[in-house]
């Protein structure tokens, strides 16, 4: 399977094209809207809720995004899904990852990451892929977790499926991995498993090995993330195939 064109063809508004300012929140219904106002595809993270569904949520905790504290997966879809954004002048709540795909209704193509706790559960991938086969708009999805990727590839060889590498994996949702694990992941070592379509790397570690002969010689191109400023910028068009931006318009 090729990746689609769209793909390499115009740079992705990381969690939508949010401005807190504004109060245009990361991964909203407004952060959608504003994306597909300006043309741009979107990408988005879906977390496990604690009924089995799917939401458009990054962090595991409710803290940093809410006025409410606690674990996304210790929460009800109907429970988070009354939950306001904090900072949103929309007036936006946590959306279910089947409404968010019915508002943007293929507008604008959907690079989706699967959130993972390297735990080998995969009610959510299971559950992301339920929901996408009644959507009809472009997407892929990625992963940071090889075991996602590689379900992936067994259970619906037919999506576009990425995987989002870096070099480090210091951050407090891997950097508890073993030495071992890290180092497999870093060097894509699990190529035979998962043989993804595209990879989304750190735009700090590009270029590497892994990210110079996957686009050489196995013809697999390479997002970025996550782009903020011009030497970012720089760096992903010299050395990659497309760019995830934030904090600016290209």
């Amino acid at each position: 399977m090729s990746t689609p064109s769209w793909l390499v063809a115009k740079p992705i508004a990381h969690r939508g094209l949010h401005n807190k300012a504004e109060g245009i929140i990361e991964n909203t219904v407004s952060a959608a809207q504003a994306a597909i106002a300006r043309g741009f595809p979107i990408e988005l993270d879906v977390q496990l809720t604690g009924d089995d569904e799917a939401i458009v949520f990054h962090d595991f905790e409710l803290d940093r995004l809410t006025g409410q504290t606690g674990l996304v997966a210790e929460r009800k879809l109907s429970d988070l899904s009354a939950i306001e954004i904090a900072g949103a002048r929309g007036g936006d709540k946590i959306p279910s990852f089947k409404d968010y795909l019915g508002t943007i209704a293929g507008r604008t193509p959907l690079v989706i990451e699967v959130k993972s706790k390297f735990n080998g559960d995969m009610r959510l991938t299971k559950r992301v892929i339920e929901v996408l086969k009644d959507y009809q708009g472009p997407f892929v999805v990625k992963s940071f977790d090889p075991d996602i990727v590689a379900y992936l590839r067994e259970k619906a060889p037919n999506i576009t499926r990425g995987f989002i590498g870096e070099l480090e994996y210091a951050s407090k949702s891997d950097g508890f991995l073993p030495p071992e694990q890290k180092h497999r992941m870093a060097n894509l070592l699990h190529f035979s498993e998962t043989q993804p379509h595209f990879l989304s790397w750190r735009v700090k570690d590009i270029p590497c090995a892994s990210t110079y002969l996957s686009r050489l010689m196995g013809h697999v191109p390479v997002m970025t993330w996550t782009v903020r400023n011009p030497e970012d910028r720089a760096r992903a068009e010299k050395h990659a195939d497309q760019m995830v931006f934030e904090g600016f318009i290209p």
